[in-house]
């Protein structure tokens, strides 16, 4: 007997066959479970395709490596002896997110399962640093999280860098980030230097795009997984960016540079944007604008040492008491965020409107003014059956994002994961 392409059976060609095979079959079944939850081998086997041995194999090796376990027994079974569900286990395996922001470095280290292993965000006046000096500060925090997870034995999957700006995620250089005030630097291998060349995947990404897939994520656990396919996600720290999932596929662009819509010319001439151009959009909706609306320059709001969230809880504190001037600004950032969301509601007709960010934060207070804004500007009724929700992963969206994006390569390949007897990927 030969192959179709004239190879026969027990080659080299055929071994390497039944490898990559098995490979795929331990990956469809891990992220069957993990999509769908808890299941039982049969249920895998009746919901794959793949017949009932072969399930309990693939199962037996994805727990030996750590990446599923038993857990109680299948209770929907109305016959017979009842089998035990398998469920997500992958405690020993991690994803780390790292992020740059204009005010802040943060990095989280997420496994598996999605359980938070190590979090931690660090204020500091990044827009006034010079690059150097912020990375040997950013790799200082990886190394914590990576120290973090190796302490319980767990194992890196990867790192993956958010940075809010325009990324070659290819070759890991940054073009450029206006905010930051940083234009062709080599992120990747200046982080990779830093990190004493560690063995584990290095990746950088928008910033973004990035808080895009954690926020997907997030709407899809809390909701039906077949009511949302096509949303935006707006995120407001500084600066603005977004990110687009249609189809339940991140929109990355020609070029991979799509979601800068903090730059669409839609306000009047006026303050000059970090990009040197004046009209942007995040002249008039970023937390910089706000601020610039509702305090005096020597609030101490404005201090970007303090920590954003501090900085919010103020505004926010201010909101509830009353303050007109806070409300007023609050207002007039909410219809220019829906000015703006209008544009994108028109020509993305999207599910889902996602705030992330500072926006998400203050959401009780732009939500209105920005709905109202989207109904009277989109072209299509009622904002052509778009909703607009708020995120509640806040500013950790980019470093979870990163770290899923970590983990993602997992999934794909589980044999990246050593078997427990051996500690090594076979």
């Amino acid at each position: 007997m030969t192959l179709t392409d004239g190879r026969r059976p027990g080659s080299r060609g055929v071994a390497a066959d039944h490898v990559s095979l098995r490979r795929n079959n331990l990956s469809v079944v891990l992220r069957h479970v993990r999509d769908l939850g808890p299941r039982s081998r049969a249920r895998i086997a009746d919901d794959t395709g793949l017949n009932k041995a072969t399930v309990s194999s693939l199962v037996a090796e994805l727990v030996e490596r750590g990446l599923l376990r038993e857990g109680s027994a299948d209770s929907s079974r109305a016959l017979g002896r009842p089998g035990l569900l398998v469920e997500l286990d992958g405690s020993g395996v991690c994803g780390v997110g790292a992020e740059i922001n204009v005010d802040y470095l943060a990095v989280a280290a997420l496994d598996l399962a999605g359980g938070v292993v190590f979090e931690k965000r660090v204020p500091i006046d990044v827009a006034h640093l010079d690059p150097a000096t912020t990375l040997d500060d950013l790799a200082e925090l990886v190394q914590e999280a990576v120290a973090a997870v190796t302490a319980e034995s767990g194992q890196i999957a990867g790192v993956t860098l958010a940075v809010p700006g325009l990324v070659d995620a290819a070759t890991g250089e940054l073009r450029l980030a206006p905010n930051l005030g940083w234009s062709e630097v080599s992120v990747t291998e200046e982080l990779r230097t830093r990190l004493g060349e560690p063995t584990y995947p290095l990746h950088v990404d928008n910033e973004a795009n990035l808080a895009t897939l954690a926020a997907y994520a997030e709407l899809r656990r809390a909701e039906d997984k077949s009511a949302v396919h096509d949303l935006v996600l707006l995120t407001g720290a500084i600066g603005v960016g977004g990110g687009v999932v249609t189809g339940g596929h991140l929109l990355r662009g020609g070029h991979g540079y799509s979601g800068e819509v903090g730059h669409m010319p839609v306000a009047p001439p006026g303050r000059t944007c970090g990009c040197g151009r004046t009209g942007c959009w995040e002249t008039v909706v970023g937390l910089t604008a706000l601020l610039h609306k509702a305090t005096d320059r020597d609030d101490p709001v404005r201090d970007p040492s303090l920590d954003v969230e501090q900085r919010l809880a103020w505004i926010t504190g201010r909101a509830e008491a009353g303050d007109a001037r806070t409300l007023a600004a609050l207002q007039d950032v909410g219809s220019w965020l829906g000015i703006g969301g209008a544009i994108l509601v028109n020509l993305l007709n999207p599910d889902v409107l996602v705030l992330g960010g500072y926006f998400a934060v203050l959401g009780p207070w732009l939500q209105e003014p920005l709905e109202k804004a989207i109904r009277d500007r989109a072209i299509v009724p009622d904002g052509g059956g778009c909703r607009v929700v708020r995120s509640e992963l806040g500013f950790t969206a980019a470093v979870r994002g990163g770290a899923q994006i970590s983990l993602d390569q997992v999934f794909v390949d589980p044999t990246l994961v050593g078997r427990a007897a051996t500690g090594v990927a076979q």
